[in-house]
């Protein structure tokens, strides 16, 4: 037992070693290399200047941010302010006609790129219509009454000067239509 407990101290101090003198040659051959053995595809043709963004180029020094960098409606949020957030839901309208219905002719899906408005609804119990302050801009609409206020991001950017509200002091709801910018009017033909 003894004979072999030595044969395998020397197994493993050969193993030992052969690993080291190994490691050695590796570590000489990465010191060897060319720089040319770290480039890659990028690297290809002549170098290029790396131009800086002028999106987060200051203006001002004094300024800590700019205008574009700040989200459309955000002059509007208001933590402070104790009045409740009112039920809303957002419909996308599409008008569709019997050719797109039955013949699918203009080439209309009902995903949201080819609609054409956007229908705001918004509940406003124990409200008048009097009392509504409504603004909207291209991708915020701003709701305020005496006991609600809403700052509603956008989901599509709209044309803002083409929409029209309703109150239904029936159902103490104002509807906002809003016609949508679509990116890809040239395939969504009116």
């Amino acid at each position: 037992m003894e004979c072999l407990g030595a044969s395998s101290a020397q197994n493993l101090q050969a193993l030992s070693a052969l690993l080291s003198a190994q490691q050695e040659e590796e570590d000489e051959n990465y010191k060897n290399k060319t720089p040319s053995a770290g480039l890659g595809p990028g690297h290809i043709g002549p170098p290029t200047k790396k131009e800086v963004s002028t999106a987060y180029v200051k203006k001002n020094s004094k300024d800590i941010w700019s205008e574009e960098e700040v989200a459309e409606g955000s002059q509007y949020d208001d933590l402070a302010d104790p009045r409740p957030q009112p039920k809303y839901e957002i419909l996308l309208k599409q008008s569709v006609g019997t050719e797109d219905l039955f013949l699918g002719l203009s080439g209309k899906d009902p995903s949201s790129m080819c609609c054409e408005a956007m229908l705001v609804k918004i509940k406003l119990p124990d409200t008048k219509a009097t009392d509504v302050v409504l603004d909207v801009k291209e991708k915020f609409l701003d709701l305020r009454t005496p006991k609600y206020k809403l700052g509603l991001h956008l989901p599509h950017p709209t044309h803002s000067r083409g929409g029209k509200a309703q109150f239904f002091s029936e159902r103490e709801e104002l509807e906002v239509t809003l016609p949508t910018k679509r990116p890809m009017d040239f395939i969504n033909l009116q």
